[in-house]
């Protein structure tokens, strides 16, 4: 039987394994043991268990769990909330100060966690309140929380781009540098769109209240004193340490990923001990209970999802798909388009785990051919993979924003979320233009790749 027979059998089943409402990570282990036991030695069975315990026996992957430990101490203490009320008390006399403040909430607490659910749930539960109260419609608040959300897997630590940097065999350290400077971009795109409908929703509330009908709360915004801000900093400050300590210890030399992630942990369970008193065996039994329900759920798609490149590495699948796109002889940048586009289309029903580790073996030898640098393009992929947790059908982050606030209509939400999937591609646009967004800052802190 020739590759690629083989090729559209493996991909054929899958995609029925897959739509037939199995989980994802049974769904490419048991597409892996079947083509296994017709397609490969019958000895390669032994092996299985070896196979994903060697690809998982990554000093790197070890980080992982031990950032999922840090968010979770985070996330399952009332930070997020300070801090996007600290940021909220700051900027409130900005226009669309609000929208603005869950933007940076969401970024710093994306960059301290780690996890785009855990920030979505933890700035969410506390800003859409605040934002509907103030006025602010279901579907903007919902919209900013959820593409604010996504920030997760763009800025370090990104588990998404931990598990890039494994199948990719690139530098942890440079990749996560790389996506500090297209985040701050969208930070920036997000907060201009946060303030343009500020003044939209705004002006709609004059002119209603002008007319005679109801006012808004729009028009009567709580002025914070001087004093009122300062009180809120002491509870957000410690945190903000620790980020800037955790990146010091990994970006100085001082740690590798795994010690800086152990580190990370240990110093958020202590902070949520001394700052919210948060120490008990039953306080601290939640925070452990989600670390180890992620964890394991994420490295069992991990090793699956590693087998089943390993088998259609074997079978030569990869390998001629990867030939075949070559072949084609795309030019460079259609090439790119030709496979963000497949990304997209994937992130409409994969997470960003199970695209990474389902796509590295085809996609990233064209790519590396055709000159590309593969840091810049693990940033723009994450990028495009933001998109596919905001957008249905699948959009994890939907459902994380209707479980917070289920009396917001899906639809709202939807239509809420879709001027940020733009904006998301006008920020891929310019990392295409200037890829200096994405590789300046790692080149100037840690040396010209040569790769």
């Amino acid at each position: 039987m020739s590759v690629m027979t083989i090729g559209l059998l493996y991909g054929t089943a899958t995609l029925l394994l897959m739509l037939s409402g199995m989980s994802i990570a049974f769904a490419l282990g048991g597409v892996a043991l079947i083509f296994m036991y017709f397609f490969m030695p019958a000895s390669s069975l032994d092996t299985v268990t070896q196979n994903v315990y060697e690809e998982l026996a990554s000093i790197t992957l070890l980080s992982i769990p031990l950032f999922i430990m840090k968010g979770a101490a985070i996330g399952k203490s009332a930070a997020g909330r300070d801090l996007y009320l600290a940021l909220h008390a700051w900027m409130h006399r900005i226009p669309g100060g609000l929208g603005i403040a869950n933007v940076f909430a969401c970024g710093l607490f994306a960059a301290m966690a780690g996890s785009s659910p855990a920030t979505c749930s933890a700035i969410g539960s506390a800003g859409i309140p605040e934002m509907r109260a103030r006025g602010y419609s279901g579907g903007f608040a919902a919209g900013i929380i959820a593409a604010g959300g996504t920030l997760g897997i763009l800025l370090p630590p990104s588990i998404t781009m931990i598990l890039y940097a494994v199948a990719a065999e690139q530098s942890l350290g440079r990749l996560f540098l790389a996506g500090i400077g297209p985040g701050v971009l969208l930070v920036v795109l997000f907060s201009l769109y946060a303030t343009w409908r500020y003044r939209v929703e705004y002006r709609d509330a004059e002119a209603t209240h002008a007319a005679g009908g109801v006012k808004s709360a729009y028009l009567g915004q709580h002025i914070y004193s001087l004093s009122e801000k300062v009180e809120m900093l002491p509870r957000v400050l410690p945190f903000v340490i620790l980020l800037i300590g955790v990146m010091v210890a990994l970006y100085g030399g001082y740690a590798t990923p795994s010690e800086t992630a152990g580190l990370g942990a240990v110093l958020a369970l202590v902070l949520i001990a001394v700052v919210y008193g948060l120490w008990r065996p039953a306080h601290l039994a939640p925070i452990l209970t989600s670390t180890l329900r992620e964890s394991t759920m994420l490295m069992f798609i991990i090793g699956m999802s590693l087998l089943y490149s390993y088998v259609m590495s074997y079978l030569h699948i990869s390998q001629s798909a990867a030939e075949w796109i070559v072949g084609l002889a795309l030019s460079k940048w259609l090439l790119l388009t030709v496979i963000l586009l497949m990304v997209l289309l994937l992130g409409f029903f994969l997470p960003p785990v199970s695209i990474i580790l389902m796509t590295a073996p085809i996609i990233l030898p064209p790519l590396k051919a055709a000159g590309f640098d593969l840091i810049w393009f693990g940033v723009v992929m994450t990028i495009v993979m933001e998109m596919g947790l905001i957008h249905p059908p699948v959009g994890l982050n939907i459902f994380v924003i209707k479980n917070i606030a289920p009396d917001i209509p899906l639809k709202d939400v939807i239509w809420g979320v879709m001027p940020f999937v733009g904006l998301m591609f006008i920020a891929i646009f310019l990392c295409c233009f200037f890829p200096s967004i994405a590789i300046a800052f790692p080149d100037a802190v840690m040396g010209i790749s040569t790769k």
